[in-house]
This record gives C-alpha cells, sequence and structure tokens, in this order.
C-alpha cells in the first residue's frame, strides 16, 4: 500500500530529477524529429536513414544519464522502499498536465528497473497501469499546432482546399504540378467512393482532417488524414516524394485500411513525426487503423520503448485470459535460436542458445549485434521488428514439458526458477507468420499454382528489397522467411546477415581439370565474406514448379554481377526505393520518377 503522506523530503527531489531525465529525452527526440524536414527538402537520404538509426539510441542514453544522477546524488539504489513509494506518488503529482505522461511513466518503469533489483517490481514501485489518463490531452499552447488541422470545403472547393492542405505543410521545394496531383488525389478518392464526387452528397460536416505533422521515412513524407461525410470516415495517406529534377510530387493516394496498415508495418523503419502530444496522434491513427495495436503505432512513431510497455501489458492481459500453454514453435528447428510460442497469441519468442553446432561460429554478443543492426537499419517491409526484453516471467505451468527440457539443455544460462515463475533473463519477440516452406509445402501439396507463384515471386521481391537497402540475408533457405496476414514475404532470421558492401560477390571458377569436376570438394579458395550465388540454386530450387516459377521471375539471384552491381551502386552513394504500396498504385510510374 501507498503511504498515506510524504515523509521522505527526498522523494520530490527524486521524482524532479526522474522527469527531468524525460524531458531532455523527448526534447531530443522531437528536435530529431523536427529536423527530418530539412532533410527532406534537401534529399538529405543518407542523414536521414542515419538520423533515423540514431534516434534509437537516444531513449537507452537518456536512462543511464538518470541512473547515473539519481546514483550520484541520492544513493539511489539503497534507498528503502517507503522513499521510492513515496517518489513515485511525487512522479505522478508532477505529471498532472504533462502532454506525454504515457512515455514519461515508462521512463520511470525503465530507470527504476536499471537501479533495483526485479524482486523490488510490485505495482506500488513502478507503472504497471497508467496512473494518468490519455484522454482529451491537447497542446493549449497559443504559438503551437493542434493535432490535426480540420478543413470544410465544398464540393466545388474541394480541389482547392486539397491545394491550401499541401501548401499549409510550407515545404520548401516546389511541386512539378500540383493541380495535376490533386486532380489525380480526387479521381482515386471517386473510384474508392464507387461514384463520380459530383453525385456524392455532401452532409452537414464534411470535413478533411489533417495530422499536423507530415510522416517522414527515408525518401519519402507522408501526409495523414481522413475524410469524413456523415458517418461515413475515410482513411486518406498521401505519399509526397521527389521526381529526378528535385522537384515535389504526390505519388499515389491511399484510402483503405489495408494500405495504411502496410504503410505502417512492423517491417518497416520507425516514421520521424513531430508532436507535441503523442497520444493525441495515436488516438487519430487508431480511427483510421482500428485493428491496429496501439502498441504498434506506438512503435511506428519511434515511441518503440513505450510499445513494448503497452505490448507487455496486452501480452499478461492475455495470459490471464487464455489457459493454452507456450509450446516449440512449430517448423524447423534453428541452430541459434530456440522459439517457441503460444498458439493463441500471434507472435514467437525467441531465445538464444547456449551454444551451437558446427558450422555455426558466432557468439551471443554477434547475434544480439545482428538484431540491433535490423532495430536500426531500414526494414523496406522486408524485415519484422523485434520487441527486445530481460527477464521476463512466465508461469512454469504454462510451458509444456517438451519446451522446458529444450530450455534447461540449450540456454541453461538464461533460465531462472522462481517458485512457479520461469524468468528468461534475454528474450526476442516477433509477430508469428507462416514460415515460408511450410506455405509452399502446402501450396505444393495441394497443387495451388497460383499460391506457389504468389509466394515464389514475393520471396524473390523480398531479397531484392533487402539487397536495394545493403541488407544480404546471409542464409535465404525458405524456413528463414515467413508469410504475412497481407500475403507478403518477410524476413526474419539475422543471425548470419551482413551488409552488401561488407560481402565479396563471385562466380565459381571453372574447375581446373576433370579431377575438380568430379570432386565433391571445392577446388577453389573460398574468403570468410565470399559468396557465390549460382550455388544457391540446389539449396533452393528442388522442387520443380518452385524452381520453373523462379528461374521465370527472378533467375538474376543466381548471378553475381546481379549482387555486384547492387554493391556498386550503393557504394557509389544511391539510395534505392521501396514503397509500402504495391507500384500499380502509383498515379503514373512511367511520368513520375521513383523519387
Amino acid at each position: 500500500m501507498f503511504p498515506q503522506r510524504i515523509t521522505d523530503a527526498r522523494a520530490y527531489d527524486i521524482a524532479r530529477a526522474m522527469l527531468d531525465g524525460f524531458n531532455r529525452h523527448y526534447t531530443l527526440f522531437r528536435q530529431a524529429s523536427a529536423q527530418a524536414k530539412a532533410r527532406f527538402e534537401q534529399a538529405d537520404w543518407q542523414g536521414q536513414q542515419r538520423a533515423q538509426a540514431q534516434r534509437i539510441e537516444f531513449y537507452d542514453r537518456r536512462v543511464a544519464e538518470a541512473v547515473e544522477r539519481l546514483r550520484s546524488e541520492f544513493r539511489a539504489d539503497e534507498l528503502p522502499s517507503a522513499t521510492w513509494q513515496q517518489a513515485k506518488l511525487q512522479y505522478i503529482g508532477l505529471l498532472t498536465d504533462h502532454h506525454q505522461p504515457e512515455l514519461a511513466e515508462t521512463f520511470f518503469n525503465s530507470v527504476t528497473s536499471r537501479l533495483l533489483h526485479r524482486s523490488y517490481f510490485r505495482n506500488d514501485f513502478i507503472f504497471v497501469r497508467p496512473a494518468i489518463s490519455t484522454e482529451y490531452i491537447e497542446n493549449d499552447e497559443p504559438a503551437s499546432l493542434p493535432t490535426y488541422r480540420a478543413y470544410y470545403p465544398t464540393r466545388d472547393t474541394l480541389h482547392e482546399t486539397l491545394v491550401r492542405i499541401i501548401h499549409n505543410f510550407q515545404l520548401g521545394v516546389a511541386f512539378e504540378d500540383l493541380d495535376r496531383d490533386v486532380d489525380a488525389v480526387l479521381r482515386a478518392m471517386q473510384s474508392q467512393l464507387k461514384l463520380p464526387l459530383s453525385s456524392w452528397t455532401l452532409r452537414a460536416n464534411f470535413q478533411i482532417q489533417v495530422l499536423s505533422s507530415l510522416f517522414y521515412r527515408n525518401k519519402g513524407a507522408y501526409l495523414v488524414g481522413k475524410v469524413i461525410n456523415g458517418y461515413t470516415e475515410l482513411p486518406m495517406c498521401l505519399p509526397i516524394l521527389h521526381n529526378e529534377r528535385g522537384q515535389l510530387l504526390i505519388d499515389t493516394a491511399l484510402f483503405r485500411e489495408d494500405d495504411l496498415l502496410l504503410v505502417f508495418s512492423f517491417a518497416r523503419a520507425y516514421f520521424m513525426v513531430d508532436m507535441e502530444v503523442p497520444s493525441a496522434y495515436v488516438q487519430f491513427l487508431r480511427g483510421l487503423m482500428p485493428r491496429k495495436a496501439r502498441a504498434e503505432l506506438y512503435n511506428a512513431l519511434g515511441l518503440q520503448k513505450h510499445g513494448k510497455n503497452l505490448f507487455y501489458r496486452d501480452m499478461l492481459a492475455h495470459l490471464r485470459h487464455s489457459s493454452d500453454r507456450f509450446r516449440i514453435a512449430p517448423g524447423i528447428k534453428g541452430m541459434v535460436m530456440l522459439v517457441f510460442d503460444l498458439p493463441s497469441f500471434p507472435y514467437v519468442f525467441k531465445v538464444i542458445k547456449d551454444f551451437y553446432p558446427s558450422p555455426k561460429d558466432t557468439s551471443r554478443e554477434q547475434i544480439k549485434g545482428k538484431y540491433l543492426l535490423v532495430k536500426q537499419h531500414d526494414r523496406v517491409g522486408r524485415m519484422a521488428d523485434t520487441l527486445e526484453y530481460s527477464n521476463v516471467a512466465f508461469p512454469r505451468a504454462r510451458l509444456e514439458e517438451e519446451l522446458v527440457a529444450e530450455m534447461r539443455h540449450f540456454c541453461p544460462s538464461l533460465i531462472e526458477e522462481d517458485g512457479d515463475m520461469w524468468i528468461i533473463k534475454h528474450v526476442y519477440i516477433e509477430r508469428r507468420m507462416i514460415p515460408l516452406n511450410i506455405y509452399l509445402q502446402d501450396a505444393v501439396r495441394d497443387g495451388a499454382q497460383a499460391q506457389i507463384e504468389q509466394a515464389v515471386v514475393e520471396y524473390g521481391n523480398a531479397i531484392k528489397d533487402l539487397v536495394a537497402a545493403n541488407i544480404f540475408p546471409g542464409d535465404m533457405l525458405w524456413k528463414n522467411f515467413g508469410v504475412t496476414r497481407h500475403g507478403k514475404v518477410v524476413f526474419y532470421d539475422y543471425d548470419e546477415i551482413e551488409y552488401i558492401t561488407d560481402c565479396n560477390f563471385r562466380r565459381v571458377p571453372p574447375p581446373r581439370n576433370e579431377e575438380d569436376e568430379m570432386s565433391g570438394e571445392i577446388w577453389y579458395a573460398v574468403g570468410p565474406k565470399d559468396v557465390f550465388p549460382e550455388t544457391f540454386e540446389p539449396f533452393l530450387l528442388g522442387n520443380p514448379a518452385v524452381r520453373e516459377v523462379f528461374m521465370r521471375h527472378h533467375a538474376d539471384l543466381l548471378d553475381a554481377d546481379f549482387w555486384q552491381g547492387h554493391k556498386d551502386r550503393i557504394l557509389a552513394g544511391q539510395v534505392h526505393d521501396v514503397f509500402p504500396y504495391e507500384p500499380s498504385k502509383r498515379f503514373s510510374v512511367s511520368h513520375f520518377n521513383q523519387g
């Protein structure tokens, strides 16, 4: 129970120091996000990618700074429990009129978890549930922008209003032809409504609401909003790109929830968005994508630490309302990771094993480094985001015995048994997908040629998108890729990835003699970063139905020149375009350069 009154004078100072640490973090976070506008205007794509990666590190740095301050000024890790309870009460009071209270609560949890042993993590020490409501928080400062702007056009002023909406973002680069682009947006809106705009009855409350900040990622700026007409609400997303002459254009108009789900996919890099009240942005986005969990939206906005916090709360709630047991995940077992899941929960849990069979030559720290690389890199819609946790408690009764035996054998150093709980000291959590090898096996068994075609084409496209983003998957076997609910193929096994620019792509040298040709041994020298694309074929294309589709669409993946060409392009500083929507949705691929 909380104490009824504050008895320790240090409690307020501790709470104030903690909030100072968070405020510094969010100020720097917003500055980095706001600077994305200038980088977009200057077409500084490498700078944009660097900033996206660097921003991910901000949170842990500020947490470390806060921990050091609390230790040096208050000897915080030696304080009695009553002082921590009072500090939490004082912290709640400081958050009463705060614009990011939910993020500040997560920051409090992060700092205290660094300072205190997990046995202290009781409900009265940390924020297991939010203490401050985020409903109806708005920025009331006169000089600040509201969360969204609302426009009320008539049918006659719809074109003019859309032009004004774009101009209000005050981008410092001219559009190639904004009137042409707006006409294309209106035609797309008409197509989505399935009737001419001229016959669309505008209700009394007809309006267009647009979030006040553009969403920046890689080479694009995304306008996000919605069209409201009576009881009808239509999501709206307009990607703005550069053409080859450095002018701007609207590349397409997206008006379906499924389209926005792909734009905000867990396999994409985080957006850079300048937000004073992030909870209001999340609430607005939830109205556009009600199937998207709040945790995933916070992640997409670059607030992944709070996303982790929300995800963990959701997981605990799911455990309370389910009774199935954690099991070894279906599919081929990996050499590096022990993977398990809960059938009723759409995620998998991955634990790094203590040892690896030959020929794997790696370490726990190297593997963690690969996962960090993916976290900070442009995932181009083809690499699953991961949530990384320490000291996660699982009810022992909910673990199948086969899983318990596997954990005790492969990763005993990461397991701690504490009464009726099992503590896993380090775990990654990813969204569950259908392993591509299983998806293809089912398609081949059922003779589903269309499913085989779609999966193999998507697999090759996934690899080519990764190559464009300077990622060599390493192990390209089907089992290391998954199929999402949208039918997209996504890579999720990261322990062998490398940068394309670090690899040496070679052709297999011709055999020196007949003995070489007949030998089962390699007759040529192979360096540690050498890759021979033509050798992929025996491992990937044993099934004739799969081979036929692959060779028709992606035979170039077996050619060293394809890989070397992309390596040269990346080394020359080019940043490739990977769109979070189908190319067929673009207004005019032939007219608009891929900006």
